[in-house]
């Protein structure tokens, strides 16, 4: 690892976590860099979730007033994303990724088209809007298993299931998102650092840019005006879709 290499890694994870709390793309800005600097497909993939791991720690700092009285949901709802996961990173170390691959275009870009045509009225009744939805449980779990698997453009999942099941701002679903999704990448880190591929050398400058971005991006959600992030983000899922789907259908 040269000095350039690790001040590019330090930069792509700053815009990486600035990204990741702001439209949700974290992966789409580091895994290439991770890739342009060599490393094998998998081994970028884990490499970049063991790091992603601090975009949840500084995330989490920065978004301490949108997280204000919202400890047990993110602990209940952080738990089932955390088994979700571990569930995710078991599957990419024990099958090959071609099948999430081919459904990830499909996944965002139904997340995003979601996301856009949201309706103002909310689905669940106040009780539920409280995180003890059983489908808010199942739904999360399947996305965090992606996220644990592939991860790229998770936090649009996560974000469009959060702002059409929970009543609430979305400003405050999004510091939840981050810290709910800092779950599943957590576990799944745990897991790729003892089995996976992970090109240690990467980790601490691409960690480092991560919690900076992290810490940051809440400030700048926080300016965003009404339904602003709504859109950045809608808009931007449905260009990462139909970037994957291209590159993964062609």
């Amino acid at each position: 690892m040269t000095l350039g290499e690790a001040a590019a890694l330090l930069a792509a994870g700053v815009a990486a976590g600035i990204t990741s709390t702001v439209a949700s793309l974290a992966s789409l800005v580091s895994y290439p860099v991770l890739l342009a600097l060599g490393l094998p497909p998998l081994s970028a993939n884990v490499t970049n979730t063991v790091s992603l791991l601090f975009t949840g720690a500084g995330a989490a700092a920065g978004s301490r007033p949108e997280l204000a009285g919202q400890g047990r949901l993110a602990l209940r709802l952080g738990a089932v994303t955390a088994a979700g996961g571990a569930a995710g990173a078991a599957l990419l170390l024990g099958t090959p990724a071609s099948a999430f691959e081919r459904a990830a275009p499909v996944l965002i870009g139904l997340a995003s088209a979601v996301l856009l045509l949201q309706p103002q009225r909310r689905l669940l009744s106040h009780r539920q809007a409280h995180g003890r939805s059983p489908l808010l449980l199942v739904v999360l779990f399947a996305v965090a298993i992606y996220v644990g698997y592939f991860g790229a453009a998770g936090g649009i999942l996560l974000l469009a299931v959060l702002v059409h099941l929970i009543d609430q701002s979305i400003v405050r679903n999004n510091a939840l998102k981050n810290v709910i999704n800092g779950f599943a990448n957590g576990v799944a880190a745990i897991a790729f650092a003892v089995a996976g591929p992970v090109e240690w050398a990467a980790v601490p400058p691409l960690a480092a840019g991560f919690l900076i971005g992290g810490w940051c991006g809440p400030a700048l959600v926080r300016r965003l005006p009404g339904d602003t992030l709504r859109v950045i983000v809608g808009v931007a899922g449905l260009g990462v879709a139909g970037w994957l789907a291209w590159q993964t259908y062609r």
